[in-house]
Formats: C-alpha cells, sequence, structure tokens
C-alpha cells in the first residue's frame, strides 16, 4: 500500500513527464507545415466519426454516474454528447482546417533610415495547459486549436466526463500519429486527483507558458489566484439583455428568449434582463410572459413583479449571479443610461446587447458598455467563436490584455520581431 507522500511523488513524476513531452512536442510543432497540422486534425474529424459509437458509450458511463452523484440539468446538459454532438465536433474541427494558419504570417513590417528591416511575425505561444470542466467537447475544440496554432497543450478535463473526455482524446492522438506528429502534441492528464490541478498552476512553471481554465467561478477564480504562469480566463459570464424603448416587440421577446432559453449552462446565456422604463407598458408584459411560458423562472424588482403573479422577487445578489440555469433576474431601468450604468456595476464584462430601432441609442451602448462581446439586435447567445467564423474556441476571455472575447487561433499566438541588416552597428 503506498503512502500519500508516495502518491504525491507518483503524481509529481507523471505531471513532470507530461510536461518534458510537451516541451519536446512544442518544438516540432512548431516547426510543421500547415499541411502537416491540417492533416493531422483532418485524421482526427475523421476517427471521431468512426469512433463515434465508442465515444457515445464512455459519454454514457460518465452521465451515469453524474446522475447517481445528483448533478443537475445544467451541468449534465453540458456534459451529455449525442450523435449531432459527435458530428458537430468533427465539424468544428474541419471548420478549424480552413482557417488560415496564423503561425508565420507578417502582422507588419517597415524599413528604418538605417536600412534595418523589421518584421512582426506571428508565433506560437508554446505550452498550454487547459483546466476545463463538465464539456467534454472542449477536449476536441481546445486539441485542434491548440494545434493548428502550434503549441503543445495539456488537457485537464473534469472527472465527471473523464471517459468521454479519453475517448476523445484517444482520435486527436490517432490524428496526430497518422500525420506523422508527436502524439505528445495533445495529452490528457490520466488521473482525476485533484491534486494534479494544483501541480498544474504551480509546480510546472518551466513546462507551461499559459494556462487557460474553462468552468466555473471558483475554478476561474482559483487559477487566477494561483498560477504561477500567465491566465487567459474569465470569471463568470454575467450577460445582459437590455430592451430599449424603441425595441420592436416581437423582435425582443425572440431574442430575449432564444438569450435564455437556447441554451442555459453556457457562459453566453444571459442572465439579466433590462427593460427601459419608458416601454414598461409596452413591452413588459409580452417578454416576460414569453420567458415564463417557456418554463423560465423569472426574478424581477417590484414594477417587473407587477407584470405577472409568478414572478419572484429579486435579491440584490441575484444581479450579480450566474445561473446557468433557467433563471432570469429583470430589472426596469431608466433608458440606456440607466443599462448601461446597471451592467458596469453588476456585469462580468462578457456578453451584452441591446434591442433597439434607434441607431444612435445602439451606438452609444455599443460605444460605452466595456464588455468583451456587445450586440445590436442579436441574441448573446452568439458569443461563441464557432459563430464568430473563428472555427470553434477555447473560451471567452474578459481580460483586457492579450485576448479579449473568443480565445480562437489567432489569440493563441504571441508575436516576435525579425530584423534584417546588411552589417549596421548603433552609433
Amino acid at each position: 500500500m503506498t503512502t500519500p507522500s508516495q502518491e504525491q511523488e507518483s503524481l509529481g513524476a507523471l505531471m513532470q513527464r507530461l510536461g518534458r513531452n510537451a516541451v519536446d512536442a512544442a518544438a516540432v510543432l512548431a516547426q510543421a507545415t500547415s499541411a502537416m497540422k491540417d492533416e493531422a486534425l483532418a485524421r482526427a474529424a475523421q476517427a471521431i466519426r468512426a469512433h463515434a459509437d465508442a465515444i457515445l458509450a464512455a459519454n454514457e458511463r460518465d452521465r451515469a454516474a453524474a446522475r447517481a452523484a445528483g448533478l443537475g440539468a445544467a451541468l449534465l446538459d453540458r456534459l451529455m454528447l449525442d450523435r449531432a454532438r459527435v458530428e458537430a465536433m468533427a465539424g468544428g474541427i474541419e471548420a478549424i482546417i480552413r482557417l488560415p494558419d496564423p503561425v508565420g504570417t507578417i502582422a507588419a513590417q517597415w524599413q528604418r533610415p538605417n536600412g534595418l528591416k523589421i518584421q512582426r511575425v506571428r508565433v506560437p505561444l508554446g505550452v498550454i495547459g487547459i483546466i476545463y470542466e463538465s464539456r467534454p467537447n472542449v477536449t476536441a475544440d481546445a486539441g485542434a486549436l491548440c494545434v493548428k496554432s502550434g503549441n503543445a497543450v495539456i488537457l485537464r478535463g473534469g472527472s465527471e466526463s473523464s471517459h468521454s473526455n479519453a475517448a476523445i482524446h484517444r482520435c486527436l492522438t490517432e490524428g496526430l500519429g497518422g500525420a506523422g506528429l508527436p502524439r505528445e502534441c495533445i495529452q490528457l492528464v490520466p488521473t482525476t486527483d485533484r491534486a494534479a490541478v494544483g501541480y498544474m498552476l504551480a509546480g510546472m512553471t518551466e513546462y507551461l507558458d499559459v494556462i487557460v481554465p474553462r468552468g466555473g467561478k471558483s475554478l476561474v477564480a482559483r487559477v487566477q489566484t494561483e498560477a504561477r504562469v500567465p491566465v487567459i480566463g474569465h470569471l463568470e459570464g454575467n450577460c445582459h439583455v437590455y430592451v430599449d424603448r424603441d425595441a420592436d416587440v416581437h423582435m425582443a421577446e425572440a431574442i430575449v428568449l432564444n438569450a435564455k432559453m437556447r441554451r442555459t449552462g453556457i457562459c453566453g446565456a444571459a442572465e439579466t434582463l433590462l427593460i427601459d422604463r419608458a416601454c414598461v407598458a409596452t413591452h413588459l408584459v409580452s417578454v416576460v410572459r414569453t420567458l415564463l411560458e417557456a418554463g423560465c423562472e423569472v426574478r424581477g424588482d417590484p414594477i417587473v413583479q407587477s407584470a405577472d403573479s409568478r414572478i419572484r422577487p429579486a435579491s440584490e445578489d441575484d444581479w450579480y449571479t450566474e445561473y446557468l440555469d433557467a433563471i432570469i433576474a429583470a430589472r426596469v431601468v431608466d433608458g440606456v443610461e440607466g443599462a448601461i450604468a446597471h451592467i458596469a456595476r453588476y456585469g462580468s464584462a462578457h456578453t451584452e446587447s441591446i434591442v433597439t430601432e434607434n441607431q444612435g441609442t445602439a451606438e452609444r451602448f455599443l460605444q460605452q458598455v466595456d464588455s468583451a462581446i456587445v450586440l445590436h439586435n442579436a441574441s448573446t447567445q452568439f458569443a461563441d467563436g464557432g459563430e464568430f467564423g473563428m472555427g470553434a474556441e477555447i473560451g471567452i476571455s474578459t481580460d483586457r490584455f492579450h485576448a479579449r472575447g473568443p480565445v480562437g487561433v489567432e489569440q493563441l499566438t504571441s508575436y516576435k520581431y525579425v530584423v534584417r541588416g546588411a552589417g549596421q552597428i548603433r552609433p
């Protein structure tokens, strides 16, 4: 029987091995041609389709364990795979193949008066650590994005999706091997031991160049607090839809319903509805009843509550809450100024939408709301790298440096300066 210290040493040895393998693989991948990377991804997509039955069987094992553990409906939805979602994973990889390869592209170039020729060239970040929960499709999306951008990756998925992740990971490494690239370009931490997360955050600084957390608020907060390498992440998606006095009421109903209820467990789901005081008489009842009739719980301020007896009172905490469930907080505000002020105070700088036919009001909202994504007359559920034409995403960053919004292929690169001279020396 092993002692706790021996188990810890064993985990340390495992993580060190993953780190060394990733660094070696990253050096090879950084020099790989676009054709090699695309072939690896094409083979991975083929493998996902070929092994769909095995992926679904593994997912059913995870779902059965999750149901037995009493996971809520939103988390079960995030965990669930069906044939359509498996096909979407394969299709997402193929969409990434069609994207331009950012590695080696020249972002800018100029010549100095002394004859020096300077170029800013995109390069991979190196080795990326990704820590995520629940959604097994992240395994495919993240692995494919990292390969396309020339980065090796160490994936640490949630224990609730461990079997699904392993089945998908096997398809990705099958693609890499078939294309002649190191299988270690995409590694999956092969243990559900929670200590592996702590080791990635603080014990792998010589291997990891950046960490990307994708999951709930507690996970991301922990990563941002404990990580000893740079982090790309967002704390939560407390997203808002503001219905303006000049909104088309039928459009408002459709957008609010979709923003909240299309998929309640994603970070782009609307969590707060803001209604312009000037259109309470014409818009409030129809919009909130559309939600109620779709099975959404509405928690409102006193004016919103007066629209329907089924509406529960909202507390101060509700304005800060990312429900990830069929619940929405609703409040009446004083025009676009009130909406902007509410979002600035309670929002998480993720995604916000305004519904209005007034272009001037829309532009004011789009310019003054300081969130990663702002939309006019569109659902917040479009906050997605695939919907932006980026193939897929690792997550939506609410950071204000390096990457903001959907983190896709280009956002997983940095740059270096290449300077060409003809014997110049500095006086």
